[in-house]
């Protein structure tokens, strides 16, 4: 047997007695009540248990798509948070019961009693049980009303990002990223445009727009493309296309359609005056000296997303380039190509993950049920001397809320050497 296959096993069962004991829980709270012990109750409290753990398992071992996978692992965790809530309730009531039975049994010693008493005689304690049902639910309703004030509370992370190669006089540059905007999914301009002011009190020297503009049509950035104009840097804001961009996801009339949807989207970017990468680099030069900014089309490891990037293509003419950034929108690209067969490559920016927009984000640690699908999904990683850095996005899509991991705005200071290290505000 695998190891991986283990797992499962170990996995499943962990789950399985969790439930169990969680059922035994419910009808304990509710024991004068017919429903919790009815057959009915426990056939569908056995089926919705068993799907969410199905579906965490293919989630984590196949290649469902993103969306899927995000609806599985949000819905098994929301219930799984309530679930470990109601967890000490129980362990305390058990441990309530254990002392009874205990002091039950050395009373009926040293009256020379010698029927032992029964365990199950002792009832659960339905104040606590209730209690602990009362504790699981707080959590999820505290997540369901907070979920939309995450939407537009954006925060600027500061980031130092050290390259070895860095020539002098790029050393202390300020890098802005944004990522992820999905204009579609806006429905509040005035914070919209509170981000946009905040990314540029920064005054940051250049930017990147690391994809998905738009949910799938370009039609979706008629309200807000003034708004996004003014992201602008004395030295210009790259951008490139992630797998929203292309429109695979909308139902066209014709292939002609659809083709002209992704030259607006195309012509967006050059009317708002970005410089968009198409399998292509730049030369940003400062004082005489240069750096290469290469932007791709989307490319991902997994096989449900789309692969159109050409890295072959932008970095063609860069030899002679101390320092390369790619922008490229999904980060499995980087574990996929980038470090595997160009360690030319210093440093990539990407997003496309938002963080499942549902986790736990702190300066010391961070967790989202995202990272049982991309091993790199928010903030600064490194192998070797190659880095890669995960915007969780600027916008949202799939579901109109964001828990923990909230908007981001990356604010970079390049510096020679090494050592990266990350703030946030």
């Amino acid at each position: 047997m695998t190891e991986q296959a283990l797992d499962i096993i170990l996995i499943i069962a962990i789950l399985l007695l969790i439930d169990l004991y969680v059922l035994h829980g419910i009808r304990g709270a509710f024991k004068k009540w017919k429903l919790p012990h009815s057959g009915d109750f426990t056939f569908f409290y056995w089926l919705i248990s068993v799907s969410l753990i199905a579906g965490l398992l293919l989630s984590i071992y196949t290649n469902l798509g993103l969306g899927l996978r995000a609806a599985f692992l949000l819905a098994f965790s929301l219930i799984f948070i309530g679930k470990i809530s109601f967890l000490p309730f129980l362990m305390m009531d058990d441990l309530r019961r254990m002392l009874i039975l205990r002091r039950e049994r050395l009373n009926r010693k040293a009256t020379d009693i010698s029927i032992p008493p029964k365990e199950h005689a002792i009832p659960r304690s339905a104040f606590l049980m209730k209690a602990g049902l009362l504790a699981g639910a707080v959590p999820l309703a505290a997540i369901k009303i907070n979920m939309p004030k995450g939407l537009y509370d954006y925060h600027v992370r500061y980031q130092t990002m050290h390259l070895p190669n860095l020539p002098k006089a790029f050393d202390g540059i300020k890098l802005g990223q944004i990522s992820d905007i999905h204009s579609g999914s806006f429905y509040n301009k005035k914070a919209v445009l509170g981000g946009v002011e905040m990314l540029l009190k920064e005054k940051p020297d250049l930017i990147f727009f690391t994809g998905d503009l738009v949910n799938g049509l370009a039609s979706e950035m008629l309200n807000y493309q003034d708004i996004f104009s003014k992201v602008r840097a004395p030295l210009g804001v790259y951008s490139s296309l992630g797998n929203h961009d292309y429109g695979d996801y909308e139902k066209w009339p014709s292939y002609v359609a659809k083709h002209k949807n992704h030259a607006d989207l195309i012509a967006t970017h050059k009317n708002m005056g970005w410089d968009l990468l198409l399998n292509e680099h730049r030369r940003l030069k400062v004082n005489g000296e240069e750096i290469g900014i290469l932007g791709v089309e989307n490319w991902s490891k997994l096989s449900t997303f789309p692969k159109y990037a050409c890295l072959d293509q932008a970095i063609k003419n860069t030899d002679d380039v101390p320092v390369k950034l790619l922008l490229s929108h999904d980060p499995s690209h980087w574990r996929g190509e980038v470090l595997p067969k160009y360690p030319q490559i210093d440093a990539m920016f990407s997003g496309h993950t938002h963080g499942m927009q549902f986790g736990v984000r702190t300066e010391s640690f961070q967790w989202s049920p995202i990272e049982y699908v991309y091993k790199e999904w928010a903030g600064l990683y490194q192998e070797s001397h190659q880095q890669l850095y995960v915007n969780v996005g600027y916008g949202f899509i799939g579901f109109a809320g964001r828990v923990g991991i909230l908007p981001e705005i990356t604010i970079f200071t390049l510096k020679a050497g090494q050592n990266s290290s990350t703030i946030e505000s």
